[in-house]
C-alpha cells in the first residue's frame, strides 16, 4: 500500500513537472501563443495602411501602428497551394514536395510542418481555413502533420465557394445548413463557421500555449457574401460597377469580404485582451501571394483596387498573382507582439515564407528541422541581436525560375534556362518595377544568380494518394460557368 501511494505521488509530481515544461521556455518564461493569419489574394497595396483609399482595413492598420510592417516580405510561391506548402514546411520552391496549383496534391507523410514542431514543443495546434497541402485520402492531411484540429477546406478548388455543402474537420465532412454549393447564395457562410471554430479553439486552449493557423479564403473570389452582412451593407452603395466579372457589383463584394475578415481580426484581438493573453501572443497577418488585378478596365488597367500600384507614387509592380515578378510575390506583412516588438515600426528586411518555421523554432527554443530553408527573423522582430541574411531566395512558377540575392533579382524566360540569354536581371533597389533588364551590363552578377538557381533546384519527391475517389471528391464543384464573354479574373 505504501509503495502504491509512493508511486502515485511520484507520478503526480512527474506529471506536474512535464506540464510546466510544456508551457514554459528554459528560464521560466511562459511560451507565447502564436497566431498566423493569411488572407487569400490580399495584395501588397490593398491594406489601407499602405495608402489604399478604396479598401478599408482598420484593424490591420491598427496592427501596423502597434507592431511592425514589412516592406520586403515575400510569399513562398505566387499561387495558393505551393505558397501554403512553403509556409508550413519551411521549404522553398526548389525543395518543396508540391509546387503546382492543381489543387489537392499532397505533401509527403514524413514532412515536418510548423504545427508538428510546435505540437512536439507542447502546443495545442489548430488550423481554420484553406489548407491546400493535401486532400483527404492522401499523405498530406493536416491532422497527420501536427494539427490537433483542422477545420475548413482541404482542397483549394473546394474553397472557390463560400457556400459549400460541407466543410471538413479532421477529414470528416461537416454539413453546412442551407447550402447547396452555389457560389453566391446559401444559408451558412463558410467564413462565419470557420471563424467561430477558431474562436472556440482559442477559448478552449487559453490556459496553455497554442498555435492558431488561420489561412482564410477572403477576399479571394468567387465573391459570395450575405447581403445582410454588416461589411456588405457598409459598401453596397458604392458606385463601383465592374465588367468582365460574374456580377457588376463584384468589386463591392470584394471590398466587403476584405472588410469582413479585417473585422474578425479585430474581434480576435479583443478576445485576446478579454482572456488576458494579448501580451503573450505574437500575431502575423499577411497575404498569401501577390495581388490579382481584378476588375480591370480602360480606366483601371491595373485593377479596380490597384493591388500592385503604389497609390502615392503610381509605381507599378510588374506582374501579378501567378508569375514570379514582384507583383506575383511581394505581400503585405504585419507582426504584432506587445512589449516585444517595437510599435509603429517600418522594416525593410528581406524575407519570405520559409523563414516562418525557423522563426517559430527560435521563439520556442527548439532546433529547426534540418530540411528547413528558412532563417529566423527574431533579431529583426526584436530589434536586437545579429540578423542573418539569405545568400539567395528561390522561386518557381509559371514555367519559370526567379532568384534574389541582395539587391539583385534574376528571372528566367523558361524553366531551367541555362544560357544567360534565357534570363533577365534587375537591380531592385533602383528598379522596383522590374522595367530595365540589365543582364548584358552585369554578366558576372547574372551568372552568380543563375548558379544559385541551379544549386537551389531539386526534382520534387511527391506525396501519395491513398484513396483516389476521396481525394477527388472535394475537388469537384457545381459552380456554374461564367456568363458569356466574362471571366472571374
Amino acid at each position: 500500500m505504501k509503495n502504491s501511494l509512493y508511486t502515485q505521488v511520484i507520478g503526480t509530481i512527474a506529471l506536474i513537472i512535464s506540464l510546466v515544461a510544456c508551457t514554459t521556455k528554459p528560464g521560466g518564461e511562459t511560451k507565447p501563443n502564436i497566431i498566423y493569419i493569411m488572407l487569400d489574394e490580399m495584395g501588397y497595396f490593398e491594406p489601407s495602411y499602405m495608402g489604399n483609399e478604396m479598401l478599408e482595413t482598420p484593424n490591420i492598420d491598427k496592427m501596423a501602428t502597434e507592431g511592425v510592417f514589412f516592406t520586403n516580405a515575400y510569399a513562398g510561391a505566387s499561387l495558393c497551394a505551393p505558397t501554403r506548402v512553403s509556409l508550413m514546411t519551411g521549404r522553398h520552391m526548389g525543395h518543396a514536395s508540391m509546387r503546382s496549383n492543381s489543387g489537392g496534391m499532397p505533401i509527403r507523410a514524413d514532412e515536418k510542418t510548423v504545427a508538428s514542431i510546435l505540437k512536439e514543443a507542447g502546443y495545442a495546434t489548430g488550423g481554420f481555413g484553406k489548407w491546400g497541402c493535401g486532400n483527404r485520402g492522401t499523405s498530406g492531411v493536416p491532422e497527420k502533420h501536427g494539427f490537433d484540429i483542422f477545420y475548413g477546406y482541404y482542397d483549394q478548388v473546394h474553397a472557390h465557394t463560400f457556400y459549400p455543402k460541407y466543410l471538413i474537420k479532421n477529414s470528416e465532412e461537416v454539413l453546412l445548413e442551407g447550402n447547396d454549393g452555389y457560389h453566391y447564395k446559401g444559408g451558412t457562410h463558410a467564413q462565419n463557421s470557420i471563424f467561430e471554430e477558431a474562436v472556440k479553439f482559442i477559448k478552449t486552449n487559453a490556459d496553455k500555449p497554442f498555435f492558431c493557423y488561420l489561412p482564410w479564403t477572403p477576399p479571394h473570389g468567387l465573391w459570395g457574401i450575405d447581403e445582410d452582412d454588416p461589411s456588405y451593407l457598409h459598401f453596397k452603395d458604392k458606385a463601383w460597377k465592374v465588367e468582365k466579372s460574374w456580377r457588376e457589383d463584384d468589386g463591392i463584394r470584394y471590398a466587403a469580404l476584405l472588410h469582413k475578415v479585417d473585422t474578425q481580426i479585430g474581434e480576435i484581438f479583443q478576445l485576446l485582451k478579454e482572456l488576458e493573453l494579448d501580451e503573450n501572443t505574437i500575431v502575423f497577418v499577411c497575404g498569401d501571394n501577390g495581388g490579382q488585378a481584378y476588375f480591370r478596365s480602360e480606366e483601371n488597367p491595373n485593377g479596380l483596387f490597384g493591388p500592385n500600384v503604389n497609390p502615392t507614387t503610381g509605381e507599378v509592380f510588374k506582374g501579378s498573382k501567378g508569375n514570379i515578378y514582384e507583383g506575383g510575390l511581394k505581400i503585405p506583412m504585419v507582426v504584432r507582439w506587445p512589449g516585444k516588438i517595437a510599435p509603429d515600426t517600418k522594416n525593410e528586411f528581406v524575407w519570405y515564407f520559409p523563414d516562418f518555421m525557423a522563426t517559430v523554432a527560435d521563439i520556442v527554443n527548439v532546433e529547426k528541422p534540418t530540411e528547413c530553408d528558412g532563417l529566423s527573423i527574431l533579431p529583426t522582430l526584436f530589434g536586437k541581436g545579429l540578423q542573418k541574411e539569405h545568400e539567395y531566395m528561390f522561386w518557381t512558377g509559371g514555367g519559370r525560375w526567379a532568384v534574389r540575392s541582395g539587391d539583385w533579382k534574376a528571372v528566367s524566360a523558361q524553366f531551367k534556362g541555362k544560357s544567360p540569354v534565357d534570363w533577365e536581371l534587375y537591380k531592385l533597389t533602383e528598379d522596383k518595377g522590374e522595367i530595365t533588364n540589365v543582364a548584358e551590363a552585369h554578366p558576372e552578377q547574372l551568372k552568380k544568380l543563375i548558379d544559385y538557381a541551379f544549386e537551389a533546384f531539386e526534382e520534387p519527391v511527391k506525396g501519395e494518394i491513398y484513396d483516389q475517389e476521396l481525394y477527388a471528391k472535394d475537388h469537384k464543384t457545381n459552380l456554374p460557368k461564367p456568363p458569356k464573354n466574362k471571366s472571374p479574373k
